[in-house]
């Protein structure tokens, strides 16, 4: 009897059509009790010694099944395939079969499942999009519900993501999701670290590769010197990093290829940042996601407290009751009002740059001085550490040691005028993705802060993105960085250092101890300014003025019609073109009824 999760095709269960979805339920239904008569007539007799292998194989199969049904019966948008899901497994548990159940308490450790939108309950324009996440990825993973506090942002997320990953483009399939495995891996992020290991092997991925970086092609190995320094310290990039990948002889890459590589690189470098800000929970059906052990009275087992899945919350940030509440009210009105004053002071005088040049180097030097009181190093688990090279190497403060460093005007080298076009030529589509996912990031707004509604939050989000910047050496000659320390307390600098520079060391304890009177999802959505991130560091690779990507023609994966004057090929290019994504007919809410946000 052939075993395993393989036996089961899952791809029906994903159509739009009901019909297609019956016929498929239906299907998984009769595999699953097949399995399960099996499994019940293997424990009924007394088996021979050597039967105990395959009857091991049979149970890891089942078991994996029944996962991918669990996450099916929670997670799934359509709701025929959530209740039929939970019909099997009933029908399997009264067969006398262990099922599983869920650990934890939502997608996320830091927010309380009960103010995030569940799922079953989304609108319909809503449920068009989870729809087509799902019929794309065959899930609705976790970060999708911690995004979906921010559906305009979520669907240019998805779109850039679905692209990079699904259509047409200079690299084949499974490299894209071994560069999503190096370069998650490099933040020691294993949530998607184990998505993009199910997913390479889904698109056909050499198995062997996964026992190593060492394993893979020397082209992919190749790369991990890029992903080290792209991932820890990026103003250390130079032109030999690109020269030695484009002439590594049988081994080389071309343009069109290493864009493509960097931008995948840059991505999960930044959503791995995400992830362990937001305190992103296990998948459903992956490791540290579901037990099989029935809970106990006080609806958990000692042996899952012992592995960090249990639903006792961490320690909070120290409180005195109301007296916790009060501070923080508080804390919103002084901000309110630092804002008003900074507005005040920029009417009546304006910086002169000089003056405004000293400031940016004082904030670049005072943020070497901001980290964590628990800023321990995390040590790589096997499963992740054996896909990079160079476990120690990791972010250092670009200018200690007396180490100098030139600063990075954006008015030099930057993405709006520089790494779009250049972006666009080798990758067509690719750079107004991006462009489009920087400028909702930068731009989303509710005006709101905490309690407070129509405010005017321009200032606070330019303070946040500029900071991020100023971490990696990037100034703004027309932005005044002392606004930065008015607006910016050391919580919240702690926080947002350790989430774009060692996100594996983010706690929870962090992430309530910043903004404690807003709301959860304007927490979020300060994370749509951490994605910042991406932005600041791809011009270190591709706009710099040494990088020979400047002074050669695109490979043989595009056509080079869309050379020539930058600027003539940006606006060429700003016109939408999502004829070839999936259209997802969204017409998105000003301000989602679920959450209110800055």
């Amino acid at each position: 009897m052939a075993e395993g999760e393989n036996e089961v095709r899952w791809e029906g269960l994903c159509s739009r059509d009901p019909t297609t979805r019956e016929t498929a339920l239906e299907s998984v239904r009769q595999i699953v009790l097949r399995k399960t008569e099996y499994l019940r007539s293997a424990k009924e007799t007394l088996s021979r010694p050597s039967d105990g292998l395959s009857n091991g194989v049979s149970l890891d199969g089942m078991n994996k099944l029944l996962a991918h049904l669990l996450m099916l019966s929670k997670r799934c948008p359509f709701k025929d395939v959530r209740e039929r899901s939970g019909f099997i497994l009933k029908s399997v548990e009264e067969l006398g079969i262990r099922i599983p159940r869920p650990l934890g308490h939502g997608p996320s450790r830091f927010i309380p499942e009960k103010e995030m939108l569940q799922v079953g309950s989304e609108d319909a324009q809503m449920h068009t999009l989870f729809a087509d996440s799902f019929a794309a990825l065959g899930r609705l993973d976790n970060i999708t519900l911690v995004m979906v506090f921010h559906p305009q942002y979520l669907e240019s997320f998805l779109k850039t993501q679905h692209y990079l990953l699904q259509m047409d483009g200079p690299l084949p399939l499974h490299y894209r999701h071994y560069i999503g495995i190096m370069a998650a891996a490099r933040h020691q992020c294993s949530y998607l670290v184990n998505l993009h290991v199910s997913d390479f092997l889904h698109v056909g991925g050499d198995p062997k590769w996964l026992n190593g970086l060492e394993n893979a092609p020397q082209k992919l190995q190749n790369l991990g010197e890029l992903n080290k320094v792209l991932a820890h310290r990026p103003w250390l990039i130079t032109k030999e990093h690109i020269e030695g990948l484009l002439k590594a002889e049988e081994h080389s890459w071309s343009l069109a290829e290493l864009v493509h590589a960097v931008v995948l690189l840059t991505h999960y470098h930044s959503l791995a940042s995400f992830t362990f800000g937001c305190g992103i929970s296990p998948e459903i059906h992956c490791d540290g996601g579901h037990t099989f052990r029935p809970p106990s009275v006080s609806n958990y087992c000692i042996c899952d407290i012992t592995n960090g899945n249990h639903s006792v919350e961490e320690t909070p940030v120290p409180s005195a009751g109301s007296a916790l509440v009060s501070d923080s009210f508080f804390e919103v009105e002084a901000l309110m009002e630092k804002m008003k004053q900074l507005q005040e002071c920029r009417e009546e005088e304006e910086a002169s740059q000089e003056e405004m040049a000293s400031r940016f180097e004082m904030e670049k030097r005072d943020s070497m001085f901001v980290f964590s009181s628990d800023d321990d190093e995390v040590t790589p688990a096997r499963d992740v550490s054996r896909h990079f090279e160079d476990t120690s190497y990791g972010y250092k403060d670009f200018s200690r040691h007396g180490m100098h460093v030139p600063t990075f005007r954006v008015q030099d080298y930057c993405w709006e005028d520089h790494g779009y076009s250049l972006v666009n030529r080798l990758y067509p589509d690719v750079g107004q993705l991006i462009d489009e996912k920087f400028h909702i990031a930068y731009n989303l707004t509710y005006n709101t802060m905490a309690m407070h509604k129509d405010v005017d939050t321009s200032m606070l989000r330019r303070a946040i993105w500029n900071y991020i910047h100023c971490m990696f050496g990037i100034r703004y000659d027309d932005y005044d960085y002392g606004e930065i320390n008015q607006l910016l307390d050391r919580s919240f600098k702690v926080y947002i250092k350790t989430v774009v520079c060692t996100p594996e060391k983010v706690t929870k304890r962090m992430y309530d101890s910043f903004w404690r009177q807003f709301k959860h999802s304007e927490k979020v959505r300060a994370h749509g300014l951490s994605f910042a991130l991406s932005c600041a560091i791809l011009p270190f690779v591709i706009v710099l003025p040494a990088n020979p990507l400047h002074h050669q023609r695109p490979g043989k994966h595009h056509s080079s019609s869309c050379l020539g004057d930058p600027r003539e090929s940006r606006a060429k290019s700003r016109r939408p073109r999502w004829s070839v994504l999936r259209n997802t007919g969204i017409s998105l809410h000003p301000r989602p009824p679920f959450c209110k946000n800055f």
